[in-house]
């Protein structure tokens, strides 16, 4: 039964992470949305967490003398602190933070990230504080190899969030007993972030994170085979602004996605109105269609070198991109994701 009148506060757990991440962009937009909604008695605050430096040297001990760790691997909630007031310095943000790790069982709501997912039995479960998960990657259902654990967590789980068909299809595979509680949600990319009236350059742009030894291999492949004219830029390790700012006058990007649940640089890049060309990282297969997007099999470095060559030669590449690019900006839009979030909640009063 739903308890209008009570307040609801949804905590998301997060890493602290200093770099880039969309995973934790994704969660930073939700948190904020929440409490731009200006629902009544609904508010939104993030929990950071880090490992104790106490269990990181215990851990690097262990690797250096070689000592089996069978019993257990991932981290573990006597592991973590909370780092208290962080906030990301790779984007902007005005989200509310929470500083501890004590939770309200009538008004607290919990998201773990898949990768946490196993803490939920300890700070959620034994507290009888209800909880969801929210699966951004479907090929890191596994943070822990204690699966006895996991089923538990996503048996008691409120409901599962998925934004893309191939983090739903992984869900089911990993936990099929649970199909039933996933949630759809999405993804968005707002277009103004981007200067539309931005001259396009000769310029490639990429980001190398996931796939350095791919990116590299290419740049080296190309670089006689390249015009002087074009230029290559690595986006690695920049603001975000910086980001928007490099897709925004780059006309090709190369994405190197590796088995994402659903990769956020190709699509503001096609959004920015680039060409995109390379690997889908699995979730990217729901939206990867021509012309705007052309998929080269994962190592397949000389077609990305075909298709790269070929592509440079294309006069007026970003109007012939238009429409599909029209399409994108609608699957990915503000308003999409806002309508799911909407959803979330109202599901959400009903437990509390």
């Amino acid at each position: 039964m739903e308890h209008t009148n009570n307040s609801v506060n949804i905590i998301y757990l997060n890493t602290a992470e200093k770099g880039p991440s969309g995973g934790g962009k994704t969660i930073y937009y939700h948190s904020n949305l929440i409490n731009n909604l200006k629902i009544s008695n609904i508010s939104s605050e993030i929990l950071h967490i880090k490992k104790k430096k106490s269990r990181k040297w215990n851990s690097s001990i262990k690797k250096i003398f070689n000592i089996s760790q069978e019993k257990y691997s991932g981290w573990d909630v006597k592991d973590i602190n909370v780092h208290k007031n962080f906030k990301s310095k790779w984007f902007k943000s005005n989200i509310k933070i929470k500083n501890d790790l004590i939770f309200d069982k009538k008004k607290d709501f919990v998201i773990f990230p898949e990768i946490f997912a196993h803490f939920a039995e300890k700070l959620c479960i034994q507290n009888k504080i209800p909880y969801a998960v929210f699966v951004q990657n479907g090929y890191c259902l596994n943070p822990t190899n204690n699966f006895k654990q996991l089923e538990k967590v996503y048996k008691n789980a409120k409901f599962i969030l998925s934004y893309s068909k191939d983090i739903t299809n992984c869900i089911n595979l990993a936990f099929p007993l649970q199909s039933k509680k996933i949630l759809k949600t999405n993804i968005s990319i707002d277009k103004k972030k981007f200067n539309s009236i931005q001259k396009k350059t000769n310029l490639i742009t990429y980001m190398p994170r996931k796939l350095p030894s791919h990116s590299g291999n290419l740049t080296f492949f190309l670089r006689n085979k390249l015009p002087k004219s074009w230029k290559f830029k690595s986006l690695h390790n920049i603001k975000e602004k910086d980001v928007y700012k490099y897709l925004s006058k780059s006309k090709i990007f190369l994405s190197f996605s590796d088995m994402e649940g659903l990769g956020i640089p190709p699509i503001e890049a096609a959004i920015a109105g680039n060409k995109v060309i390379g690997y889908t990282g699995r979730g990217g297969n729901e939206y990867w269609n021509n012309p705007i997007f052309t998929e080269v099999k994962h190592g397949d470095i000389s077609k990305f070198i075909k298709e790269i060559l070929r592509n440079i030669k294309e006069k007026d590449l970003f109007n012939k991109l238009s429409n599909s690019r029209r399409k994108i900006v609608n699957k990915f839009s503000p308003n999409q994701e806002k309508k799911q979030i909407i959803k979330m909640i109202s599901k959400i009063k009903s437990f509390i």
